[in-house]
């Protein structure tokens, strides 16, 4: 029988016995276990365009969705999308591009399209709930994170104040494409390499950025860590528009939410941007064992991915929860 445990803002939260992971923490999405060796995963997620392109808008919004399931350690069954659109403003034509591109990506991910649901509105949003499996006992979570991991990053960072150059104009060309290109491509070849060299913590980073994502990461894992500044991966661009102002507004707040918690030294001000930027299909961040550190590095290599070691697990203490060094 599911049991009210407390509140949170406000809310009475359920539990289970059979729910492993849900909306009392932060982790990516929540996880139920059927049976001794097989529990469903599941996560929502949808957002305005922030791209001009109703097919790159699609692929995007499809691989953000899915890669919760896949911060996990899950594998994506079935989407449902939701479409708010304003009838009376953009034709159904462009819907239907914005469905295309996004279907082409679910079939990339042997997804497949059962459903959803649409409603007029003032201003068109698009994503997908999407469900998965997962294996109870090979689930990565936020918590998981051990002293002496190491931290890989499978994407560069500075999607969000690429998007937000694009949105105005000013991105270059190059730019906008290598952002476009990161941010439809699917998490699955590095989560799968994940699941298996059993690893058990990691996160997606996403709209709360790098330092913001890695907090979560910390603080449910009872440790802090060193963030090694040069070996964080930055798309091309990044940091002249981050240089040049143009910071989206979910940065600046996430740079003032994790600033408590932060030691950045003499890091400059542009590269804290770069790493608190908002992220939209971001890559996925790993603690990974020392002694599989290699192998793990080379799977993921060899899966056409990122992956960038880019700092390390420490013991918790009287100091701040993330350095920068």
């Amino acid at each position: 029988m599911a049991q009210v445990l407390r509140r949170l803002h406000g809310t009475e939260i359920t539990q289970h016995p059979d729910l492993l992971i849900g909306i009392a923490g932060s982790d990516d999405a929540a996880i139920y276990r059927i049976s001794d060796d097989l529990a469903l995963v599941q996560t929502v997620d949808f957002f305005t365009p922030i791209v001009d392109d109703p097919q790159d808008w699609g692929r995007i919004a499809a691989a953000n969705a899915l890669s919760d399931v896949y911060a996990m350690g899950g594998i994506p069954l079935t989407a449902l999308q939701l479409l708010s659109w304003p009838r009376d403003v953009l034709p159904w034509s462009t819907a239907a591009d914005v469905i295309d591109g996004a279907v082409e990506v679910l079939t990339e991910a042997s997804c497949t399209l059962v459903g959803g649901h649409s409603i007029d509105d003032s201003d068109p949003k698009f994503g997908f709930a999407i469900t998965g499996t997962v294996h109870p006992d090979r689930m990565i979570t936020n918590g998981g994170a051990r002293i002496g991991d190491r931290l890989v990053l499978t994407k560069a960072l500075g999607t969000g104040v690429i998007s937000t150059a694009v949105k105005e104009g000013t991105a270059p060309a190059s730019a906008g494409e290598a952002a476009v290109a990161s941010m439809r491509r699917l998490n699955a070849s590095a989560s799968s390499a994940a699941v298996a060299a059993g690893l058990v913590a990691g996160t997606d980073v996403t709209g709360f950025g790098l330092l913001g994502h890695l907090g979560e990461m910390l603080e449910a894992s009872g440790v802090s860590a060193v963030i090694d500044l040069d070996s964080v991966p930055i798309l091309d661009g990044a940091v002249d528009i981050a240089a040049a102002g143009q910071v989206p507004g979910g940065t600046k707040r996430n740079y003032k939410a994790v600033r408590p918690v932060v030691d950045f030294g003499d890091t400059p001000s542009v590269m804290q941007t770069i790493l608190v930027d908002a992220q939209t299909s971001g890559g996925l961040l790993l603690a990974v064992p020392e002694d599989l550190l290699d192998p793990f590095v080379a799977a993921v290599v060899a899966g056409g991915d990122l992956a960038a070691v880019i700092g390390v697990v420490e013991p918790p203490g009287t100091g701040p929860l993330i350095s920068i060094r």
